[in-house]
């Protein structure tokens, strides 16, 4: 099969667009979490959150396209045309009648959902926007990212929680394996921060409201004092692109997309199962489809969601997985900087733990300050650590059992 280069990449969150602030702010361990200010908290229990706020969308699309436009859908575009600037691409590099689309998102058109059924409810059916279904569906994303840069190649959607955008990234990877694709732009875009989101979370107790007057200090993976998860809005979007083509333009290589494991718990609509038991076979089989052993992995960038069940059962995992090795290898959660980005969150957990391994160290799991005896590994707590990966595990897990892991290897020119 062909090998798969990860080329170009396309970053939102928390602390702003582009890979370099937050590459910055991933190695200070930096939180972007602070108290929702986009809409009125005065009646919830949560009221924080990692929003985006200093987004300019006409910067990657006309003022139209904006106001129509799903945010989720502006992350996702916006994302994307990042991703193939960085990429690098000259005149006739990229066919774009092979080149697809794989876009994942866990919600999608949550914002656009909302606006319409209060018109609905308050101003009668004839207001609702004629754009209200096809910038709600959730496969609109992958079709605007291929209208915007004329993309002819597979497209489509995938929506499996918070596994989303690993599943897309690996779907992608098996397309340009297999030959039908040259390239493919893969990941993931959500903007579920609006007040029925974080309603629905709340009330099924899986975000803090714990920490409401010290949001830095509210999303701590593994940490004993964690209280459930963050939510957080952002996006990621990859050029991956066949190794041979990508040598021959001479691009620069983030790393080799070398594995891709997926499993069903087939247990619980919202817990893991005991022992995370799905989540083993995901990793087993990402560390297999790369032709490594466990002996060779690096580093595990975690699913690591701050939650009392997922923490425990991820950890277990690893050690299950492992054995005794697993004390051996560092473990670290993004999520504990930058939220919980649901369907988008795999992508740019990717894309934090490229871009430590491109500059020689790993993201810290943050606010780790209280040991949980159910959560014993290496966490990388509170700052980021030196070190060379060479090959290393990116996990995500969703409701419904979903579980899906990226394998990446070290590309050395």
């Amino acid at each position: 099969m062909k090998r798969v280069a990860i080329t170009g990449m396309g970053l939102l969150t928390t602390f702003g667009a582009g890979k370099e602030v937050n590459r910055d702010a991933f190695h200070a361990g930096k939180s972007g979490i602070s108290q929702i200010v986009n809409w009125d908290t005065s009646e919830f229990k949560v009221r924080i959150g990692a929003e985006i706020n200093d987004f300019e969308p006409t910067q990657y699309m006309d003022k139209k396209e904006v106001k129509r436009f799903d945010r989720y859908s502006q992350f996702a575009v916006a994302c994307a045309k990042m991703a193939i600037e960085d990429a690098g691409f000259k005149d006739g590099e990229l066919d774009k009648d092979t080149t697809g689309v794989i876009h994942a998102t866990g919600i999608g058109g949550l914002y656009t959902f909302c606006r319409d059924h209060e018109r609905l409810l308050t101003q009668g059916p004839n207001r609702v926007s004629p754009f209200y279904i096809p910038h709600s569906i959730t496969n609109i994303a992958a079709g605007l990212i291929a209208i915007a840069l004329g993309l002819k190649g597979p497209n489509h959607a995938v929506v499996s929680a918070c596994a989303s955008s690993n599943h897309a990234i690996g779907i992608a990877m098996k397309y340009i394996q297999s030959g039908m694709s040259s390239a493919i732009i893969a990941g993931g875009s959500e903007a579920a921060l609006v007040p029925l989101g974080v309603a629905g979370f709340q009330s099924m107790k899986a975000i803090t409201s714990d920490y409401n007057d010290d949001p830095e200090k509210s999303s701590r993976p593994f940490d004993a004092k964690r209280s459930g998860f963050v939510m957080g809005d952002g996006g990621c979007m990859f050029v991956l692109e066949d190794m041979e083509h990508a040598i021959g333009r001479g691009a620069r290589i983030y790393a080799e997309l070398a594995g891709y494991g997926a499993s069903c718990d087939a247990y619980h609509i919202t817990a893991p199962a005991p022992g995370g038991a799905g989540a083993v076979e995901a990793m087993r089989n990402a560390i297999k489809d790369a032709g490594m052993t466990i002996e060779d992995v690096d580093y595990i960038n975690a699913h690591g969601t701050s939650t009392p069940h997922n923490d425990p059962a991820e950890t277990q995992a690893i050690k299950t997985l492992f054995g005794d090795r697993a004390y051996e290898i560092p473990v670290s959660s993004t999520k504990s900087m930058i939220g919980h980005l649901l369907g988008a969150s795999g992508a740019a957990e990717l894309a934090a733990t490229l871009l430590g391994m491109e500059k020689g160290w790993i993201g810290p799991t943050i606010n780790y300050e209280f040991p949980d005896p159910e959560c014993d590994l290496d966490y990388v707590p509170n700052e980021s650590r030196e070190k060379v990966v060479n090959f290393a595990l990116s996990n995500s897990f969703g409701f419904g059992g979903h579980n899906a892991v990226i394998a990446i290897k070290r590309f050395e020119g």
